[in-house]
């Protein structure tokens, strides 16, 4: 496993502990921060707001998505709509945020991340067949070419439905600091493959400056805490 692997009871928690700390040592003024989809990632951004509200200088905060389903933004499916919901709104303000808009198409999107060279944080999740962001296995995204930091991509087993806009692994390779949460029974087995370095487990090839795994027990089963 690239990374290391905690195993909380409130993941909600340890992330938004996290990613205070991560605030408050940023080594610059601002604190660029992408954001993931999903129900704990819903979780996690309420717990943000709730324990973060006061502790972290929002005005100083650029946010970013990791990836994006290609539906309007008010879709129910969106992450730009689930972070806004259970963030933004809930904190009241941030420096920028950059969604990332479909109908725009991959180049936008390159030249903001080129532009900002490191984000501070990323934070992923992991589904039950071993995607992170987008990046589905077999996929097109996971042999994008090192020079593309973002790419469109689709689910060629159709588990995952909407196209969608993705950081690649050399995108994700720009963080200072990921933060993967992992939550519940149905990705225990996704997450034992990333621990045993499957490659047919996207997220397993992940890189980052530090790369946190954190996971509930329901999710890491016999796993134990590593360093």
């Amino acid at each position: 496993m690239n990374g290391s692997l905690i195993i909380v009871d409130d993941v909600p928690g340890e992330f938004a502990e996290r990613v205070i700390e991560a605030f408050h040592s940023r080594p610059n003024d601002m604190f660029s921060f992408a954001l993931s989809g999903g129900g704990t990632a819903r979780r996690c951004y309420e717990r943000l707001a709730a324990d973060g509200g006061t502790q972290v200088d929002w005005w100083k905060v650029d946010v970013y998505w990791g990836d994006e389903r290609c539906v309007p933004p008010d879709d129910l499916d969106s992450n730009y709509r689930l972070g806004r919901e259970s963030l933004l709104d809930r904190v009241g303000a941030a420096n920028a945020t950059y969604p990332m808009r479909c109908e725009d198409g991959t180049d936008p999107y390159q030249l903001r991340v080129g532009e900002l060279g490191k984000f501070d944080l990323i934070h992923l999740g992991l589904g039950p067949d071993g995607h992170t962001a987008s990046l589905f296995p077999d996929s097109a995204a996971l042999d994008a070419d090192p020079g593309r930091l973002v790419v469109m991509n689709t689910d060629p087993h159709g588990t995952n439905v909407h196209e969608r806009m993705t950081l690649t692994y050399a995108g994700i390779s720009r963080a200072r600091l990921i933060l993967v949460t992992v939550t519940g029974e149905e990705k225990r087995d996704a997450l034992g493959r990333v621990a045993a370095g499957d490659p047919t487990a996207p997220a397993s090839r992940i890189e980052a400056d530090r790369i946190v795994w954190i996971a509930d027990r329901a999710a890491a089963g016999d796993l134990e805490p590593s360093s």
